[in-house]
């Protein structure tokens, strides 16, 4: 029976191809996710044992510069640590945002991913972290060093002048080296400017202090030992680790943030094979139906039911095997195509060989071989019950309605169960809520799967007599053909409604979203600009007051960073501009008047006001963040905003007046006429031509706030897209095992007077029928799991309002059709080029 199913594969190469296809693109999207990941993994843990390997002990505190309650690491104590028996040396580091601007004055790099630290040169000179293509490091004030991309991406050369803003004033300094690093975040795409090390304090801490130090052992000192000692001399608020165990933190970090990439990938790699799944068995139930004769005679002879199952079996072993060992070199291909275009678009990967784990092998091969034979087990099952009489008497036996009861009847029941779950969870919300869709939505797709055969005779039959009128005789043959075996069409139909199902979920989904931020956007906000630090740091205070004194500016108010407590309990409050407040944000005042800002006293939210039993008039003990106590009044409600960062509003002169350093996170203002050019470039020149600052106009905002929904989408999309990729070759091998099936007819049909041109068109036809029929299937769907999902976060999105997006739907369909027509090129070709007189002999 092994070597009657191996000539099998081998004599039906061809009908084959499509399944090798789909279980190698699927099989190819698991081991490539699994190489990548695992050669990422591998890449950043060499890195990071790599940087901590001449580490002993790692000290690293919280302080910062305006953070006057946590001590950094004094020149005394390390002075005391390089003292201590086994310490070969000690560096201490300071770190914080700087970012260098380009040629235009842009900055280089995202501002998360800007950063600045000292130079520390040992007794040679050299500081061991870093390493220099061009020049040296700075050793003096008004000198800088930059990382090598950072450089080329500024296009700047040892000697010349770069602009670099920390979060004061932008000043210029001269570049007098180049180097590269191991550091991981300069390595991810971020850039890197060192200063000398007294500059760097001044900075980013204290002159004196640092934040961090690492400690190299002596030989034969244990890292352990280094560690108990080195304690006994921090500060109260100072760590100290092993670098074997930061290492090891770091690792398990990096192996924990790509088990989530894997999982994401792997799901959509899943989907794609549940597609295949349709085409898998599509292919072998007309594979075994074209060889019901053939079958009959192995019975006849002696083969016994299960001799025959498994007979079929293992040739969807073999080719399972076959498509698995493409698939696995294709998903090491792809891995490494991965790495390089992360390199190209800017993604740094630390060097390293590329990983393919025995486990990865396995599992490749594992999930081809299960997955064909699983799909090919029903075909299978239904070639072993067929009697050898019967199948001798009717080559082309075709299951009739009736036999579908059973099937339509677990289908229908499916269906409603799944509907009702996904009812019910929309009805439910929140996390419990969606959890009750994924359950149902699961059931209502294999219900609607299972139920497709018999939809498709209803629906079909309703297009029928359009395809008549407009083709005629080709539009009529083209419908019959469609639906004269239900369970194919259902099967080819199914695999398109699977990915355009999710495709139209997301996408109801993600443009609703879109919207709400985009309305929310619109509702909320009356200001022409909004200026931050691109490091999310806070912004200086001089530059309030130098917009304030811009011409053409017309209010301005700060979203400055306090809180007080109220009997107990903390408040997160914003320090805002009276008068000029109301300017800058679209606020609907609930009671009382935000005028009273300008008499000190405060605005809360009326949901805050309302959980706390607070209305207007009411005067509060307050203790404020620099401990003092007093008495606030308040002056008026109103309706909650997105874009207000805290629940009460405080005018500006109270907040000042019980913080030190002001923390604004935020700067909003309008302009004379509004946004344009010229009034950009007055903000631009009244802030210093800071590439730190980051200066949005109301596009920009909408581009910002919605700018991941839209990301999100298109990466969705991108995913999805090899599951559709694997329904147009089921719709391929349908059509193309179809015209295989029909030679007889075809011919029959040519010599009637049929021509090529309309045998072409009515296979044209078919797909296209076939493949919209499942677009619409999917669409119908997805679009009810998008409203579903939609309704269990609407109450935590304001202006949320369900939007079908039309365009987006129409998009789908006419690709589903253009999808129809694609794949019929080769079947269609292949059925016009059929002689006649050889089909009409065919048996």
């Amino acid at each position: 029976m092994f070597r009657t199913a191996l000539r099998n594969v081998l004599a039906h190469k061809a009908r084959l191809l499509m399944t090798v296809l789909a279980v190698m693109l699927g099989v190819a999207f698991v081991s490539g996710t699994l190489v990548f990941t695992d050669t990422l993994g591998n890449a950043f843990r060499h890195q990071s044992a790599k940087n901590y390997e001449d580490v002993a002990v790692a000290v690293s505190t919280s302080a910062g510069r305006h953070d006057t309650d946590t001590s950094g690491i004094s020149d005394a104590t390390l002075d005391e640590i390089r003292a201590l028996d086994g310490v070969a040396g000690v560096t201490g580091r300071v770190s914080g945002f700087a970012g260098a601007a380009d040629r235009d004055g842009k900055l280089i790099g995202e501002g998360w991913s800007t950063s600045g630290g000292n130079f520390a040169p040992g007794k040679d000179g050299d500081d061991p972290s870093y390493t220099f293509t061009s020049g040296g490091g700075p050793v003096k004030d008004g000198q800088i060093a930059l990382d090598r991309a950072s450089a080329d991406k500024g296009g700047y050369h040892v000697g010349d002048t770069v602009r670099v803003a920390t979060n004061g004033p932008v000043k210029e300094y001269s570049l007098t080296g180049v180097f590269t690093t191991e550091d991981g975040a300069v390595n991810a795409g971020g850039s890197l400017v060192l200063f000398e090390e007294t500059t760097a304090q001044r900075l980013f801490l204290r002159t004196g202090e640092f934040q961090e130090a690492t400690v190299t052992a002596a030989p034969g000192a244990s890292d352990t030992a280094l560690l108990a000692e080195v304690k006994g001399l921090l500060p109260r608020d100072a760590e100290a680790r092993t670098g074997q165990a930061l290492a090891d933190e770091q690792a398990k970090q990096i192996e924990d943030g790509l088990g989530n990439l894997d999982t994401i990938l792997l799901v959509f790699a899943g989907i794609a094979l549940f597609v295949g799944v349709f085409l898998i068995a599509n292919t072998f139930s007309m594979l075994i139906a074209q060889r019901t004769r053939e079958l009959a005679l192995m019975r006849a002879v002696g083969a016994s039911r299960r001799q025959v199952k498994w007979s079929v079996l293992m040739e969807a072993a073999v080719v399972g095997l076959i498509a698995s060992a493409i698939g696995f070199a294709l998903g090491v291909g792809l891995a490494a195509a991965l790495r390089s275009a992360m390199g190209v678009i800017g993604g740094k990967i630390p060097a390293g060989p590329l990983v393919v784990e025995p486990l990865t092998v396995l599992a490749a091969f594992g999930v081809g071989v299960v997955i064909t034979v699983l799909a090919a087990w029903l075909p299978a099952r239904r070639a072993a019950k067929i009697a050898p009489v019967a199948a001798m008497s009717s080559v082309h036996a075709v299951a009739s309605t009736r036999s579908l009861v059973v099937r339509n009847s677990i289908g229908g029941a499916l269906t409603l169960l799944g509907t009702a779950g996904i009812v019910g969870g929309a009805a439910t919300g929140g996390t419990d809520g969606r959890v009750l869709i994924a359950v149902g939505a699961f059931l209502a797709l294999i219900g609607i799967i299972v139920l497709i055969p018999l939809l498709s005779r209803p629906a079909i039959a309703l297009v029928r007599p359009l395809l008549t009128r407009v083709f005629g005789v080709s539009g009529k043959l083209a419908a019959q053909n469609a639906v004269r075996n239900p369970r194919r069409t259902g099967a080819t139909a199914s695999a398109l409604a699977i990915g355009l199902t999710l495709v139209t979920g997301i996408s109801v989904l993600g443009v609703t979203l879109g919207q709400a931020v985009d309305r929310m956007t619109t509702d909320n906000i009356k200001a022409d600009y909004l200026v931050s630090m691109a490091s999310g740091d806070s912004l200086d205070a001089s530059a309030l007051e130098a917009l304030r004194k811009a011409d053409g500016v017309t209010a301005v108010s700060p979203q400055q960073s306090n809180w007080l407590t109220v009997g107990g309990e903390q408040h997160a409050a914003s320090g805002v501009t009276p008068g000029d407040i109301g300017r800058v944000f679209a606020l609907k005042t609930v009671t009382g008047s935000l005028d009273s800002l300008a008499e000190g006293r405060i605005a809360v939210d009326a949901d805050t006001a309302r959980s706390n039993h607070w209305k207007t008039g009411d005067t509060l003990p307050v203790t404020f963040e620099d401990e003092k106590k007093g008495e606030v009044t308040i002056g008026a409600t109103y309706e909650s905003n997105e874009f207000l960062s805290s629940p009460v509003l405080l005018p500006e002169d109270l907040a000042n007046a019980h913080t030190e350093v002001p923390d604004i996170r935020e700067i909003w203002l309008t302009t004379d006429g509004g946004a344009s050019a010229a009034n950009e470039r007055v903000v631009v020149d009244a802030l210093g031509d800071n590439p730190a600052m980051s200066i949005m106009d109301r596009q920009d905002m909408r581009d910002e706030f919605g700018g991941f929904v839209n990301l999100a989408l298109n990466i969705m999309y991108g995913l999805l897209a090899m599951a559709l990729l694997i329904a147009v070759l089921g719709v391929v091998n349908t059509l193309a095992m179809s015209v295989f099936e029909r030679k007889q007819e075809i011919g029959m049909l040519r010599a009637i007077g049929l021509d090529r041109g309309r045998i072409k068109r009515m296979i044209r036809l078919e797909a296209v029928v076939i493949s919209l029929f499942g677009a619409v299937v999917g669409v119908l769907l997805g679009t009810f799991l998008g409203w579903a999902i939609g309704r269990t976060i609407a109450s935590a999105i304001p202006h949320y309002v369900l939007v079908i997006p039309w365009a987006r739907i129409g998009i789908f369909l006419v690709l589903a059709a253009l999808v129809g027509v694609l794949a019929s090129l080769w079947p269609a070709r292949s059925a016009a080029r059929l002689n006649m007189l050889t089909a009409i002999k065919t048996e």
